[in-house]
C-alpha cells in the first residue's frame, strides 16, 4: 500500500469514506493531531521576531522546535496506525488446520496485537506533551491568533480521544494481562493530563480574544 500522506487530502478522505477498513479511526486521529500542532507551529511563527513579543522569544521559539518534531511524528503514525492494523488482518489470515498452525496463528494475532495497541498508545503520549507546548502558546503568542490556538488545542485533543478509543478496543482482545494493565495505566495519565491542559487553553484562549 502507497503512504496514505503521500496522496492528496482528497484521496485521503476518499479512502477513509471507502467501504475498506483501513485508513480508519486511528489514521484519522494521527491526521488531526499533527494539524493541531501544525496549527501551533503556525501561532509560534506568527509571534516570533514581532515588536512585543521579545521577551518570549526563547521560549517560543523552544516550543516551535519541539511542536515541529510532533507535528511530523504525528504525520507518520497515519501510515503506522494502516500498517499495524494490516499485520493483525494478516495474523488472522494465517492457516489454522493444524494444531501447530494454530498455535503460530494465536500467537501472530497476539503480537499484531499489541502493535495495534502501541500505535495508537504512543499518538495519546505525544498529543498530549503537544498540548503542554500549545499551552505556552496561547497564553504567550499572538492574541490575533488566539483562536487558532484553541482550534490547535481542540485537533490535538480529538486525536488523542480518537486514539484513547483503538486502545480500548485492542486491549480487550489482549492475554498479556500485565502489557495491559500497563498500557491502560499510560492511558488514564496521558488522557488527564490533556484534559486539564485543554481547560488551559480554551480558559486563555477566550480571554485573550476578549
Amino acid at each position: 500500500m502507497a503512504e496514505l500522506t503521500s496522496g492528496t487530502v482528497r484521496d485521503f478522505v476518499d479512502g477513509v469514506a471507502s467501504a475498506v477498513p483501513a485508513p480508519g479511526g486511528g489514521s484519522v486521529s494521527a491526521l488531526a493531531g499533527s494539524l493541531g500542532a501544525a496549527l501551533g507551529c503556525m501561532v509560534a511563527r506568527l509571534t516570533i521576531g514581532r515588536p512585543g513579543y521579545e521577551g518570549s522569544g526563547p521560549e517560543l521559539q523552544d516550543a516551535l522546535g519541539k511542536l515541529e518534531n510532533f507535528r511530523r511524528d504525528l504525520l507518520a503514525v497515519v501510515d503506522e496506525d494502516t500498517a499495524a492494523y494490516g499485520r493483525v488482518t494478516a495474523a488472522y489470515s494465517m492457516p489454522k488446520e493444524s494444531g501447530q498452525a494454530k498455535v503460530e496463528r494465536s500467537k501472530a494475532i497476539q503480537e499484531a496485537m499489541k502493535g495495534a495497541t502501541a500505535v495508537p498508545l504512543k499518538l495519546t503520549r505525544k498529543c498530549s506533551n503537544a498540548l503542554d507546548l500549545l499551552r505556552v502558546l496561547a497564553s504567550k503568542g499572538n492574541p490575533s491568533a488566539a483562536s487558532d490556538a484553541g482550534v490547535g488545542g481542540l485537533m490535538l485533543y480529538a486525536a488523542l480521544r480518537g486514539a484513547a478509543l483503538n486502545v480500548e478496543i485492542n486491549l480487550g482482545g489482549l492475554r498479556d494481562q500485565d502489557y495491559a494493565a500497563r498500557a491502560r495505566k499510560e492511558l488514564e495519565a496521558n488522557t488527564a493530563f490533556a484534559e486539564d491542559r485543554l481547560r488551559e487553553i480554551l480558559t486563555v484562549c477566550r480571554q485573550r480574544m476578549g
